[in-house]
């Protein structure tokens, strides 16, 4: 197992408290007077001037007496040498030359203790040191595990996810852990869980056009057959044809534009007024209405022809969703039923509303409304207009949303964000 973390951190946390103490070290030896020193310079030339008195006045045998009374370390930090032995490589903090009775000179020196304590590493007691390294590799042993095990756990995630599993989940693994590296595993969950969802949204959206293709390849073989079959009803089955080619054409139309749409087709960067395109629906949504006596109105407001209704993005993608809605609303309304189209201007958006007299969606069919060949609560599905119209509302920054009305009839609400036009 690496533990390359484990050897970075530790490896800091010592390079970090030998800068550390070396610095307050040289700043207190360059920046303040050694106090100890100075009291050990004193006290070492008072010892060695009492030393050389004895000495003077009884030898080297008064010394020794005096040192009886004398602390043990005090008296080993004292020498008494003839002058005539070399002072060796240590230099003493005090030193006096003494004539004493025998006729012989004797230097007096004080050198200070020489020990253990003194020493150790870079001027740091052994002591000290040793409580740095347990504590040290302790704190670092510690705290590398402690990012260590989350990352492994999310590595060993991310290479589960790698090979399809998007049910793994790391937020449970993480415990009570409330820091950056929880976030960015609850972030790892939200990924899977959207990964999940697109994944299953894709085989559903195959195996959905799978099945809507199947009908009309199969009515296409049908003709096909009964043209073989009876060459007399050749023109019909020719136009059975036909017309289930165009069918055809128009799925794989529609399902080229859903794809474009949800791998994030751009919008476009043009200008169009949104309340034409809107007028222009319903005109040729009023024709196809004729047929079944529905009558379809557009109520505007603001009315004035000089109010521009501009939006920034691609007006045949808008034109496509506005038609898909309104055509919807045409299609389930009622003989003799009306469909108002409405648009607002309200504050920094355009809201477009479009009612019906039709029978609704169940409620629990909501959710489904927008889904490609979603499925209402009585079987029936929803193909992929409304599909490719919800997409293409997000892609200019707007929001779609539908509700049932009462007593009867569907509400589609469009809104869709003012573009900011500099005045020319």
């Amino acid at each position: 197992m690496k533990r390359r973390l484990f050897w970075k951190i530790l490896i800091g946390f010592w390079l970090t408290l030998i800068i550390i103490t070396q610095g307050i070290w040289l700043m207190f030896t360059l920046l303040r007077p050694d106090q100890d020193v100075s009291y050990m310079r004193s006290f070492a030339r008072m010892s060695v001037s009492s030393a050389a008195a004895s000495v003077h006045e009884g030898g080297l045998g008064a010394l020794a007496e005096e040192q009886k009374s004398w602390p043990q370390d005090w008296r080993a930090r004292v020498q008494v040498r003839p002058v005539s032995e070399p002072l060796g490589r240590r230099a003493p903090v005090a030193s006096q030359i003494i004539d004493a009775p025998d006729g012989k000179a004797y230097r007096i020196s004080y050198f200070p203790q020489r020990g253990p304590r003194s020493h150790g590493i870079f001027g740091i007691p052994i002591e000290v040191v040793i409580v740095a390294v347990v504590g040290g590799l302790g704190f670092s042993a510690i705290l590398a595990w402690y990012l260590t095990q989350p990352i492994q756990r999310m590595q060993t995630g991310f290479g589960r996810l790698a090979q399809g599993n998007f049910g793994t989940r790391l937020g449970p693994a993480m415990g009570r852990r409330r820091d950056e590296i929880a976030d960015l595993a609850h972030d790892f969950d939200k990924m899977a869980v959207r990964l999940q969802e697109l994944v299953a949204a894709r085989d559903r959206l195959l195996a959905d056009v799978s099945h809507e293709l199947r009908t009309p390849l199969a009515r296409l073989n049908l003709a096909i057959g009964l043209a073989r079959q009876d060459p007399a009803k050749l023109e019909t089955s020719l136009a059975r044809i036909s017309g289930e080619a165009a069918k055809l054409d128009e799925m794989v139309g529609e399902l080229l534009t859903l794809s474009k749409l949800e791998s994030g087709q751009s919008r476009g960067e043009d200008y169009f007024n949104f309340a034409e395109i809107v007028k222009a629906v319903v005109q040729d949504a009023g024709y196809e209405a004729a047929g079944k006596k529905v009558e379809v109105l557009f109520d505007v407001l603001p009315s004035d022809e000089d109010f521009e209704w501009i939006v920034l993005g691609s007006g045949k993608l808008v034109s496509r969703a506005v038609e898909n809605i309104v055509r919807n609303a045409v299609r389930y309304s009622s003989e003799g039923g009306r469909v108002i189209a409405t648009l607002r201007h309200e504050g920094e958006a355009y809201s477009l509303k479009v009612t019906d007299e039709g029978p609704g969606i169940p409620e629990e069919s909501m959710a489904s409304l927008f889904m490609p060949f979603g499925m209402s609560a009585d079987g029936f599905g929803f193909g992929l207009g409304l599909a490719i119209a919800q997409r293409a509302v997000a892609v200019h920054g707007g929001t779609i949303t539908a509700h049932n009305r009462q007593p009867k009839g569907l509400e589609m609400a469009v809104r869709l964000p003012a573009a900011a036009v500099e005045p020319s």
